[in-house]
């Protein structure tokens, strides 16, 4: 069972944006100023800018890759399972323990009010988030909106009103905030590098968006556009949250302080009655630690989801309920972040997790390389990163800093956690999985060791992602020459095809006959009993050319299934030519007619169709074809005896072709339209029902 696509535009912005606003911005600041003094906003705003590499990395994998398991998934595709073992088990282990920060903060934050127990606190709301989660994710997601924008509206309220305090034209309100400004690095240059990477952990909620890029609607466009959105507004909220801090309370008591913005607020909104102004800070805080608790938990949960599924896990884990939510990983999730919260410290934990994250961002970026040089066909990314290489090499190389300005003893745990993860695959996954990453395509000297399943497999996901907007699917299919035949052999019936598209596009059918012939790695994602998807590419072609053969009797041909070959009889075949320097639209294209084909009754509907006419609307029956006869007494009459130019048609539609006594024909502009001929139109949807309702209800 497939997860839901349930998740929008907004939803992308508010669980990325939500996982980020907690520690980064209520605890952070006081123990970041310890070590760069009031640089410490550049230190936030620099961080803003070095995880731009990842993100935009992270963005081009999960367009092209849109599945559960984020960093996981995508290392165990591009360099190996055993690099998916340790970037999904590491990667776990860090959200988990960031997750379950965010949940003790909770209970922190509410103890300055209330007299209740921290981490009992923090415990109850793992529970609650859990039971949030399993009850499905649009409901998650839907708490994690309201969560959100509440949350941004405070901290918004919190710095505009700082600003009206710290500028107000107040000279005593300006010589304070010079003088906290004074010296402005307190630990030099190398000081605000390691802040640098102290605070980078405040924005690593930014990519918990792959690790459910599988739940997202329309992720070409989703993804980016959403994660670029929340460090926008992420970025602008730290950085001048935090100038108010440091101008409003001075270096050296945020140096002291393990609650600045709390302290802020309480001298903010003196306009208020007393203490309102840290009521409302509080209140931002238990709206950020429980956005983030529940993000944290939404997205982890999805890493033993994959790895169950990939068998790097136990396969429990990989269930989905008829809710859709998997049940089994949100429980593991749970109980092992209900369980870092009873035995361990908070101290540390933040350093910990953004040192092995900078590790997980340098091999992400070098994934990128290895997918774009592994020369995949079917990795197909609706949105490419931009500067590339140097925006993935510059990305490596300021994480690779970061991570040794982090300690020796960060790093250490980093190369445990590493040295663990590849125990747990020698012993445990190595037996089950029998698969390599691209990496493999890419070098010709590990050539024998190609894992061609992994061209099957992305070509599913492509499968699954549908076409992109601008493929010209349905006007190829509408511009479609059938053949019906009683019987040939396979061989002259691909001579024959060759030949008959060669003359129509005026090229050299044997080179046609050839690519035909061609095996190709995707072969096997096309076979499906009785169907045949032969495809070849031709340069300089502007519109991709498809043929159609139907043979009720069936044509033997040899096809090869797990490595074995077999003699099937084909009934259907589709012969696709493309611009061979537009391979991923024809993957696309051969994608879909893949999925047509799984159409209950496939064959015999097709079958069946004895016009070409009748296959063309067989093909194109969705929401964006219509075709209907135009009828004298009808509401069709009033095109009739009118040319194509002049009639009054939506502009988002094409009239492919028309049927006129058993011929069909695309028709000109000057083309007269006469009596009882049959239009076929194709566009977009909105404008075919607009049509419907005109020309086939009004009957």
């Amino acid at each position: 069972m497939k997860l839901k696509k349930e998740l929008g535009l907004f939803d992308v912005f508010s669980i990325s944006t939500g996982a980020m606003f907690s520690s980064g911005f209520f605890l952070l600041p006081g123990l970041a100023a310890q070590h760069t003094g009031p640089s410490v906003i550049l230190a936030y705003f620099l961080a803003g800018l070095l995880i731009m590499p990842a993100m935009f990395s992270i963005a081009e994998i999960s367009t092209a890759l849109p599945r559960s398991g984020g960093a996981y998934f995508f290392l165990d595709r591009s360099l190996g399972p055993m690099m998916g073992t340790i970037g999904g088990i590491g990667t776990y282990i860090s959200l988990l323990l960031k997750t379950a920060f965010a949940l003790v903060g909770i209970g922190a934050y509410a103890s300055i009010f209330w007299d209740i127990p921290i981490k009992e606190t923090a415990v109850t709301f793992a529970i609650v988030f859990a039971v949030v989660n399993i009850f499905g994710t649009s409901k998650s997601s839907g708490i994690q909106k309201i969560l959100v924008v509440g949350l941004v509206v405070v901290l918004g309220a919190f710095i505009i009103d700082g600003f009206w305090n710290i500028f107000s034209g107040n000279q005593t309100a300006m010589e304070f905030d010079k003088n906290h400004y004074t010296p402005f690095f307190t630990g030099g240059i190398e000081g605000l590098i390691f802040t640098t990477g102290f605070v980078f952990v405040s924005y690593l909620g930014l990519t918990k968006i792959a690790s459910v890029a599988e739940e997202i609607k329309n992720p070409e466009r989703n993804i980016p556009l959403g994660m670029a959105l929340s460090l926008l507004v992420t970025g602008l909220i730290y950085v001048l949250g935090v100038f108010v801090m440091v101008s409003v309370i001075g270096n050296e008591s945020l140096a002291k302080d393990l609650s600045p913005a709390a302290t802020a607020g309480e001298q903010l909104f003196s306009w208020l009655p007393p203490k309102t102004g840290l009521y409302i800070v509080v209140i931002a805080a238990l709206l950020a630690f429980a956005s983030t608790g529940n993000a944290g938990m939404l997205a982890t949960s999805r890493y033993p989801l994959a790895m169950g599924r990939d068998k790097l896990f136990s396969e429990k884990f990989s269930k989905i309920s008829q809710r859709g939510t998997p049940i089994p990983a949100i429980l593991l999730t749970a109980g092992l972040i209900v369980l870092c919260i009873i035995v361990l410290s908070e101290e540390g934990i933040v350093k910990l997790a953004s040192t092995f994250q900078l590790f997980i961002f340098i091999v992400i970026n070098f994934s990128v390389i290895v997918f774009r040089n592994s020369k995949i066909a079917s990795y197909d990314p609706g949105y490419h990163s931009p500067l590339y290489p140097w925006m993935q090499i510059f990305g490596i190389i300021s994480s690779l800093a970061l991570m040794f300005y982090m300690g020796w003893g960060a790093l250490i745990f980093t190369l445990v956690t590493i040295i663990l993860s590849i125990v747990w695959y020698l012993y445990f996954v190595r037996s089950k999985v029998k698969r390599e990453g691209a990496i493999f395509h890419w070098f010709a000297l590990l050539g024998k060791h190609q894992h061609d399943e992994l061209e099957n497999e992305f070509m599913m996901i492509l499968r699954e992602k549908g076409l992109r907007q601008g493929d010209p699917f349905n006007l190829t299919i509408a511009r479609s020459k059938t053949h019906f035949i009683k019987k040939a052999k396979f061989e002259d019936l691909v001579k024959d095809i060759s030949n008959s598209i060669a003359s129509q596009l005026n090229v050299n059918g044997d080179n046609l006959k050839e690519e035909f012939f061609k095996p190709t790695p995707i072969d096997p994602a096309l076979v499906i009993p009785e169907v045949s998807l032969l495809y070849a590419s031709q340069a300089g072609l502007t519109q991709p050319v498809l043929h159609i053969v139907l043979c009720e009797d069936g044509i033997e041909r040899t096809i090869k299934k797990a490595g074995v070959l077999n003699k099937e009889r084909i009934k259907i075949f589709f012969f696709l030519v493309n611009d061979e320097n537009n391979p991923r639209q024809q993957l696309r294209m051969l994608s879909n007619i893949m999925n047509i084909v799984e159409r209950d009754h496939f064959i015999k509907d097709m079958l069946s169709s004895d016009t070409e006419r009748k296959v063309i609307e067989y093909l194109l029956r969705d929401n964006r074809y219509i075709s209907f006869t135009l009828t004298m007494n009808e509401q069709s009459s009033i095109l009739i005896n009118k040319k194509l130019m002049d009639v009054a048609l939506p502009p988002d539609v094409l009239v492919v072709f028309i049927d006129r006594k058993n011929t069909s024909f695309a028709p000109k502009g000057n083309t007269i339209l006469l009596e009882n001929d049959v239009l076929t139109i194709t566009g977009k949807p909105r404008s075919i029902k607009k049509l419907y309702n005109q020309f086939i209800l009004s009957k």
